[in-house]
C-alpha cells in the first residue's frame, strides 16, 4: 500500500518593520509591512534577507558572520532587543514588530551606528591595560593563575552588540551614562593582574551618577545580554569596590 506524504505548509508571517531615512528631507518614520511564508528554523536575520533578495531590496539592517558573534544584527524584536540570527520566528506570533536599537544614532531603518558608541566608551573608561612595565618580545609573557585568565576570558566575551545599552532605562534617560557593557569593561580590567590601575583609578572613571551610582538595579542588561555575561553580579561587585573607595 502506497503512503502518500503531504507536507505541511508554514504560516504566513508578517512582518512589520520601521523604516526611516534620517538622512532624506522626505522621509518620514513608518512601518512596512511584508507577508512570507515560514520555513522550517526560520530566524528574523533570514526573514529579513528574503524580503530584501524579493520585496524590498531598501531595507537596511546590518549583519555580518550569522552566528551570534559579531552583534551587528541586533535589533528590537517585538519590543526587546535581541539578536536577528538567533531569534527563531517560531517562537513568536505570526506578526512580528521590528524596530531599531533606542539610545544609538540611527543610520537608516533598522540599522543603527553602535561602533561610534562603543568606540567613544572605550576611551571613557581607558580599556586598555595601564602599566609601567617594559614588555620584551623575545621572552614569555609573565604566567597568571589559570581563574584568573578565564574569569578576564568570561567578561571578554562581550560582543558589543548594544541589547544592553537598548534596554537600560537609565540611559535612555541619561545621555552620557556608560552602561552595563562599559562598566562590564571596567571590571574586566580591575580584575586583570596585567592593569596596574587603583580602584580609586577607576572610581576617576565611573565614580559618579554617569557611571555606576547612576544604575538603578533594574537588571534588563543581564536578562537581554545574549551571551549571558554575569552583569548583575558585575555590576554589584563595580559598586562595592567604588562605595568603599567615595567613604574614605
Amino acid at each position: 500500500m502506497q503512503t502518500q506524504h503531504t507536507q505541511q505548509k508554514g504560516r504566513t508571517l508578517t512582518i512589520r518593520a520601521l523604516k526611516f531615512d534620517p538622512h532624506s528631507a522626505v522621509s518620514k518614520p513608518h512601518f512596512a509591512e511584508y507577508k512570507l511564508e515560514e520555513t522550517d528554523s526560520m530566524t528574523i536575520f533570514i526573514a529579513l534577507n528574503l524580503i530584501r533578495e524579493k520585496q524590498d531590496p531598501d531595507l537596511s539592517f546590518d549583519f555580518v558572520c550569522r552566528a551570534g558573534i559579531c552583534g551587528s544584527c541586533s535589533m528590537m524584536i517585538n519590543g526587546r532587543p535581541r539578536l536577528a540570527c538567533r531569534t527563531l520566528t517560531k517562537d513568536f506570533p505570526e506578526t512580528i514588530t521590528l524596530m531599531p536599537l533606542p539610545a544609538f544614532k540611527l543610520i537608516k531603518d533598522l540599522s543603527v551606528n553602535t561602533g561610534e558608541w562603543f568606540a567613544g566608551m572605550t576611551k571613557r573608561v581607558e580599556s586598555w591595560v595601564h602599566s609601567n612595565e617594559e614588555t620584551d618580545i623575545s621572552k614569555l609573557e609573565k604566567p597568571i593563575d589559570p581563574q584568573e585568565a578565564q574569569d578576564v576570558f568570561e567578561l571578554d566575551r562581550c560582543i558589543e552588540c548594544g541589547c544592553c545599552i537598548a534596554s537600560c532605562a537609565t540611559k535612555l534617560m541619561r545621555d552620557d551614562f556608560v552602561g552595563a557593557a562599559g562598566m562590564n569593561r571596567v571590571v574586566r580590567f580591575m580584575i586583570d593582574s596585567h592593569d596596574k590601575r587603583t580602584d580609586e583609578d577607576f572610581y576617576e572613571l565611573v565614580g559618579n551618577d554617569d557611571g555606576v551610582f547612576g544604575c538603578m538595579s533594574l537588571i534588563a542588561c543581564h536578562d537581554t545580554c545574549p551571551k549571558n555575561l554575569p552583569l548583575q553580579s558585575k555590576i554589584a561587585y563595580l559598586r562595592r569596590k567604588m562605595v568603599a573607595v567615595g567613604a574614605k
